[in-house]
């Protein structure tokens, strides 16, 4: 069954909130000092204080990174587009599986009664608020269109996103090598949502010295294959 990535979303913000934590907009951070052991963090709008950063913050990770005084890590922000139509069949695909091409050029899947579908681009960007391109849009509907029986006439919906990539394609999660109580949580590609439960589990286990979780160790997780100086 497809992950619900809006229901998703709006759980966990639920959760943060019941547990008196706040969402914060519109605080693009403008400068990182460490005074003290403790963190000062300067934004547009008010100024915030903690002993510990956990850098989460997207295609933005290396720019918060050399604020706060780290060594960014050379993370490739990619952009991804993604559009939404309405088959013009008129065909039930809500049970309809995930179609990937076996080239990876395109993907379609069932969405709200709809089609979502990418051309699979990974077009390197810099860290901005992505939007799509005309030329990737028409690059999905030619490539839609010419695998199946679709008919694009519509494009009900349009955006595109960007997806951030460590070298070896897996996340970064750990403490910086170097500045000590600076966390990097980073780099999940296009599956930010799907690893969030687990990648939380650990980034807790790190910050609180919990008992590292057995169905992690199961699945060849461990703490150094994910920490930002791994081999």
């Amino acid at each position: 069954k497809a992950m619900d990535v809006d229901l998703i979303h709006q759980g966990f913000a639920r959760g943060l909130k019941a547990n008196n934590g706040h969402i914060i907009f519109d605080a693009e951070v403008k400068k990182i000092d460490k005074i003290n052991n403790n963190w000062k963090i300067s934004t547009k709008t008010e100024p915030f204080a903690s002993p510990i950063i956990i850098n989460a913050a997207g295609a933005w990770c290396d720019d918060i990174a050399i604020l706060a005084g780290c060594r960014p890590l050379g993370l490739k922000p990619k952009r991804r587009t993604v559009i939404i139509f309405e088959s013009s069949e008129k065909i039930n695909t809500s049970n309809w599986p995930v179609v990937i091409d076996i080239e990876d050029k395109f993907y379609f899947k069932s969405e709200a009664g709809k089609i979502l579908a990418s051309p699979a681009d990974e077009t390197d960007s810099l860290p901005c608020d992505a939007q799509p391109e005309e030329i990737d849009i028409a690059l999905t509907v030619d490539r839609i269109e010419n695998a199946t029986n679709f008919k694009i006439k519509r494009i009900d919906h349009k955006w595109a996103g960007l997806r951030s990539f460590f070298p070896d394609r897996t996340p970064i999660v750990g403490e910086d090598p170097l500045i000590e109580n600076f966390y990097w949580l980073a780099g999940q590609g296009g599956y930010g949502i799907q690893t969030s439960p687990g990648i939380s589990k650990i980034i807790e286990c790190l910050l609180t010295g919990k008992k590292w979780p057995n169905y992690l160790s199961d699945l060849s997780i461990h703490p150094e294959t994910l920490l930002p100086n791994r081999n």
